[in-house]
């Protein structure tokens, strides 16, 4: 009974903290191999091979994607979108993204004003797809 009383507090406590700060999770679809990793309440990530630049508020890479993308800029609409400004590894491009939570372990990212973002198929690179579901990983 002891136990069932503790997992039921720390499942609540899980809950409450996911709802103090829905900008900080980390986000996966497998199929299309992407991962987003974020903080958006303050520079807490290290991005990998970019540790030189310090911590960051997030990143998008994947097995399939081409190079890493930094969180350049953001800005939190509310608990339920966010827009988020992507630049790649060289600087050389940018994507912006608008992140919208659907419930709580789903998210779907949008690509907006075209696709920069590209991810390695058959040794080609191709646009990964404008609309993405990510679950919270």
């Amino acid at each position: 009974m002891k136990n069932r009383a503790l997992l039921s507090l720390v499942l609540l406590l899980s809950i409450v903290l996911r709802a103090g700060e829905p900008w900080k999770l980390q986000l996966t679809n497998k199929e299309e191999q992407v991962d987003l990793k974020l903080d958006l309440y303050e520079e807490s990530i290290d991005v990998p091979g970019m540790e030189l630049f310090g911590p960051m508020n997030g990143y998008l890479a994947g097995k399939g994607v081409y190079g890493t993308w930094m969180v350049t800029s953001f800005q939190i609409k509310n608990d339920k979108e966010a827009t988020l400004r992507l630049s790649n590894d060289q600087g050389s491009e940018t994507q912006a993204i608008l992140l919208t939570w659907q419930n709580d372990s789903t998210y779907l990212m949008e690509l907006q004003n075209g696709v920069v973002v590209k991810k390695v198929v058959n040794k080609k690179l191709v646009k990964i797809p404008g609309k993405i579901t990510l679950l919270v990983k």
